[in-house]
């Protein structure tokens, strides 16, 4: 209709739980169809819906005690108590199953927000009608007592007859003056009195019954949602025991790509450890030419020390040299004074000896 429109959608494959063993999985679509959110702003209502042509598989209406679980990482399922069945959803992704969980939990909540404003509205309503009846009396609702108890419906019933019943015997008394007719009103009018006291009575108790019974229900509903999540547990362990053979699918198709992934890391491994021992061979020999160039350099400042010392040796031998040099000029030129001394003595004795 146009008051139900879609809020959200998406795709996934759709089972429903074997109605005899309540244990298996049957599927009841051959193919991933679209599931969607309902919103009916009329009676502000959500509701889940999936067709598969033009059969509808999945019409459940959110209430605030459903549970939606995730039973494995791409499937989920919710028990809907009004089908009497538990519906399961297998999705594509993990991010798609997410997804429908959030929105799940996040139209629960607002149908339960919805929930507690009609019941607000409905005890508003009903305050002025129990005010009349009983004065200060109260009367808690709840989900059964909506509609009201038997004694609840009764009263204002009776409550309503008695004040038309009343109203001519006032209008009466005016226009009569028989005393029989007058006895005979103010019987009745007592006698309306003792019901109305005998209804107020009972309006009390009833009101405390319903006090009790609420309190009862309460516990009640805690026991089934404990017991129903206790089932919706042994529900989800008996759902894995069907997604086995999909995840056991997928888990023989991830453990190939690890194994391939592991090879190739092996071999990646392998090649590293190949270049390790290179390089230890390598840091081998840097250590060796170390070592020899170490002993190089002390030879090579051993060498220059002994080159620094011949240096100075040859340095002083040159210096004697050059002094022996200038001694032996020094010599050779006292010896050309006393040859050119001995010369001309020896012409002068030459010259004596011709002259005489």
């Amino acid at each position: 209709s146009f008051r139900e429109q879609p809020i959200f959608s998406t795709r996934a494959h759709v089972f429903q739980i074997d109605p005899n063993t309540k244990k298996n999985w049957v599927p009841t679509s051959k193919h991933a169809v679209t599931v969607s959110y309902f919103y009916d702003s009329t009676r502000n209502v959500y509701r889940i819906i999936s067709l598969d042509g033009s059969k509808a598989i999945i019409n459940s209406t959110i209430t605030p005690n459903m549970t939606f679980t995730k039973t494995s990482q791409k499937f989920g399922q919710w028990a809907d108590s009004r089908a009497n069945t538990v519906y399961g959803l297998g999705f594509s992704s993990e991010h798609h199953l997410s997804k429908f969980a959030e929105k799940f939990q996040e139209f629960k909540e607002a149908a339960r927000l919805a929930k507690e404003k009609s019941q607000e509205k409905m005890e508003l309503t009903s305050t002025p009608s129990q005010e009349s009846a009983g004065g200060d009396i109260q009367s808690p609702l709840t989900p059964e007592s909506i509609n009201g108890t038997d004694d609840e419906r009764v009263t204002p019933e009776v409550t309503q007859n008695s004040e038309p019943r009343a109203e001519p015997t006032q209008n009466a008394l005016p226009f009569t003056h028989s005393s029989t007719i007058s006895k005979h009103w103010e019987a009745e009018l007592a006698t309306l009195k003792g019901n109305n006291a005998k209804l107020t009575a009972a309006l009390l108790e009833s009101t405390a019954n319903v006090k009790q019974w609420k309190q009862q229900l309460a516990a009640y509903q805690e026991e089934a949602e404990r017991l129903h999540k206790r089932v919706t547990e042994l529900e989800c362990v008996s759902s894995q025991a069907n997604a086995v053979h999909t995840h056991k699918t997928e888990l023989n198709q991830t453990i190939q790509e690890l194994e391939s992934t592991l090879k190739k890391k092996e071999e990646e491994i392998e090649g590293l450890k190949q270049e390790i021992n290179n390089a230890r061979e390598l840091q081998a020999q840097r250590d060796s030419l170390t070592q020899k160039l170490q002993e190089v350099e002390i030879r090579n400042k051993d060498l220059e020390g002994q080159l620094s010392d011949l240096e100075q040796r040859l340095e002083k031998s040159q210096n004697e040299q050059e002094a022996f040099r200038n001694n032996l000029k020094t010599l050779l030129e006292i010896l050309d004074g006393k040859i050119f001394e001995l010369t001309e003595l020896r012409d002068n004795l030459a010259k004596l000896i011709e002259c005489s």
